[in-house]
């Protein structure tokens, strides 16, 4: 049951990541790299979100919102939900295994994405949290699950 619960979460946390930047700040914020600890410089890669965000259009949106605003049952991935509360190894688990064996309704897409998209995928809805919510992933979440 706590693995099924561990899945669901990372499934959201795939999910929260996908939306559009609110404004030209956040937009500036996912084009150009940004250190967020002493120890941590957060990925920024341009051409990486550009290809995560057309892969997200293609195939998430209908389910999580063009902009990753979530849509029941789908949840936000842009950073305003649960999502960034989980590794981004439980994420990637999350995209490639879905959630259905755990009851819920995300289909499995390890047949249908590569590696690189799903890496690209979770850059761009990564790119979508603010600052201050990446900082609190990578520290509290992240970090730990290395």
């Amino acid at each position: 049951m706590k693995y099924h619960l561990l899945m669901l979460a990372a499934f959201t946390t795939v999910l929260a990541a996908c939306s559009e930047p609110a404004d030209s700040e956040n937009k500036k914020q996912a084009e150009s790299p940004a250190v967020v600890s002493s120890k941590h410089i957060r990925i920024t890669d341009s051409e990486q979100i550009r290809r995560g965000k057309k892969v997200f259009q293609q195939n998430c949106a209908i389910c999580h919102g063009a902009k990753g605003e979530g849509k029941s049952p789908a949840p936000p991935l842009n950073g305003s939900g649960h999502a960034w509360h989980h590794s981004s190894q439980m994420n990637r688990r999350t995209i490639s295994d879905g959630t259905k064996h755990l009851g819920g309704t995300m289909p499995a897409w390890k047949d249908k994405l590569s590696e690189q998209e799903i890496t690209d995928v979770m850059a761009w809805f990564q790119s979508k949290w603010s600052d201050e919510i990446y900082q609190l992933w990578y520290e509290k979440v992240e970090s730990k699950n290395k």
